[in-house]
């Protein structure tokens, strides 16, 4: 018998910045609300099953936009077997991602880069490549 097989290609299509930062989930969900005007609100935290690793809880801040969204996702964190893991192991130097995705283009992610570098407690605000990344599929949440 003939095997077939289905290959699927993900759209990335949001934008990526890498938060440095050692403040807590919840103060650096405040700092972007205050600071980009933002209503970023806690949800259920992610949980990612994966084949050959332990499971994984991440934290998750997330806003719902007319076309579009803006989630935050905490990098580290205990996986199952109370050891650390990352979101993405390839950027372990990056405590948070800010997923933003409006496709209306009302939104400027060069703006956010600008107010949030501005913040004392925000040590590094960087643009990131999601195609250059390895494991780019664990933040594919929605």
């Amino acid at each position: 018998m003939k095997k077939s097989r289905l290959l699927i290609e993900h759209t990335y299509d949001f934008e990526l910045l890498g938060l440095v930062s050692p403040v807590k989930d919840y103060k650096m969900a405040w700092l972007i609300n205050r600071d980009l005007q933002l209503g970023l609100r806690k949800e259920v935290d992610l949980e990612l099953e994966f084949v050959t690793s332990p499971n994984l809880k991440i934290s998750q801040y997330f806003l719902s936009l007319p076309h579009g969204f803006v989630q935050l996702l905490k990098n580290r964190a205990l996986n199952s077997t109370n050891q650390v893991s990352y979101l993405v192991p390839e950027l372990k130097s990056m405590d948070y991602f800010l997923l933003v995705q409006d496709e209306t283009f009302q939104i400027s992610i060069d703006t956010f880069v600008q107010e949030l570098s501005k913040n004392q407690f925000i040590q590094n605000v960087m643009k990131l490549d999601i195609e250059k990344l390895k494991s780019k599929e664990n933040l594919l949440t929605y």
